[in-house]
């Protein structure tokens, strides 16, 4: 008996596809999947066979959603399979770039330094994301919570306030537009819940279109601040992951195709998919992007240069690692100017409740004084 099945059950096939499907439902974490790719590394750094390998970290793997992973995988590399073959059935947990750069890796007899590299750009990807991620966290709940604030503004405090006053006509303006706001939640909230969860549904189908995919992703990057991150964002992922596969030995064209479904964006992967025709008719890169507006000069520049001396996979991890600073910066600032933009959005939306409320209240004081 083999030495990833000593510990195993021998499983029926109908439990084998059960198995499978669940492990390709929940997948990896990119935090676990970091750890694997570097403890493999490490492995077959050390002259372990990639089947002892797997076997080795399945037996002391305490997730079971990984062990049962490595468990498929061992079982499958028995049958004679590649590394890259058997994640291919994962697809959950591992993406198409990882597994071409695995590929690429095996053909070439350097899996442990490939796949040390794919830790080190998955954990860089990673991190950029996270700090985007957290970046946004603050004024999304901060406006959570004003939306609900609103709500219960409109439906529950200002139609209590109606009853105080004999005529609505002899409100100020700002009042007036307030209970006229209250009068349409009260009225209409129904409609107005169906209405947001319809254009939910419509906008997600509309998105998965290629005409409304590629007209959001451009959209995305027109918006000030935002959009700007957004490209820095994606030039760091398309150098990052590009440097890796071509430095793995995956061929131009293919790292291409691959990097193209990589970077998130429906209109680099159009633009990038452009690339290959122009890599076939043998023209070279920094040429073919040359004036586009979608990258830089810089980056072209460099791109240019390293290209006469066969280095452009060198070349274009310095751009990454120079995009990677550049998004860092700007996340930053970003959080600084959210904060008071906040602040300010808040005193504004306080300032227009506080005048529609307190106004005819001030009014109505004044009246009975006078009398």
């Amino acid at each position: 008996m083999s030495e990833i099945n000593k510990n195993n059950l021998k499983k029926n096939s109908l439990l084998d596809h059960i198995n499978d499907y669940l492990n390709s439902i929940q997948g990896m974490k990119i935090k676990d999947k970091v750890i694997f790719f570097r403890l493999l590394s490490t492995m077959i750094n050390s002259w372990i066979t990639v089947m002892k390998s797997i076997s080795i970290l399945e037996r002391q793997e305490k997730n079971k959603t990984i062990k049962n992973i490595l468990f498929s995988i061992g079982n499958m590399l028995e049958e004679g399979k590649n590394l890259s073959e058997c994640m291919e059935l994962f697809p959950n947990s591992f993406t198409d770039t990882e597994i071409g750069i695995i590929k690429a890796g095996e053909k070439t007899g350097k899996l442990n330094d490939t796949l040390r590299d794919l830790a080190f750009q998955i954990e860089k990807i990673s991190s950029i994301n996270e700090k985007i991620k957290g970046a946004m966290i603050y004024p999304i709940m901060i406006l959570v919570v004003v939306f609900w604030v609103i709500i219960v503004m409109m439906t529950v405090v200002v139609p209590k306030l109606i009853d105080i006053f004999a005529s609505k006509d002899s409100l100020p303006f700002s009042t007036q537009i307030l209970i006229g706001m209250s009068d349409f939640f009260v009225a209409y909230w129904i409609l107005i819940i169906i209405g947001v969860v319809v254009f939910v549904f419509v906008f997600n189908i509309w998105r998965k279109l290629p005409m409304g995919k590629y007209a959001f992703d451009n959209f995305i990057l027109k918006i000030p601040i935002f959009g700007e991150l957004n490209k820095k964002l994606i030039l760091s992922k398309f150098s990052r992951i590009f440097s890796g596969m071509l430095s793995s030995g995956v061929s131009i064209v293919e790292a291409i195709k691959i990097v193209s479904e990589s970077v998130g964006n429906e209109v680099y992967r159009q633009r990038i998919l452009l690339l290959v025709e122009d890599v076939k008719q043998w023209m070279r890169l920094g040429e073919s992007l040359e004036w586009d507006k979608l990258f830089p000069d810089m980056m072209v520049q460099m791109i240019q240069v390293w290209e006469q001396t066969a280095k452009i996979d060198e070349t274009i991890s310095k751009v990454a690692d120079f995009y990677d600073e550049q998004v860092d910066g700007m996340v930053n600032i970003l959080n600084k100017l959210l904060e008071p933009f906040i602040i300010v959005f808040l005193a504004l939306i306080v300032w227009f409740i506080a005048i529609a409320i307190m106004q005819p209240i001030m009014n109505l004081a004044d009246t009975v004084s006078n009398a």
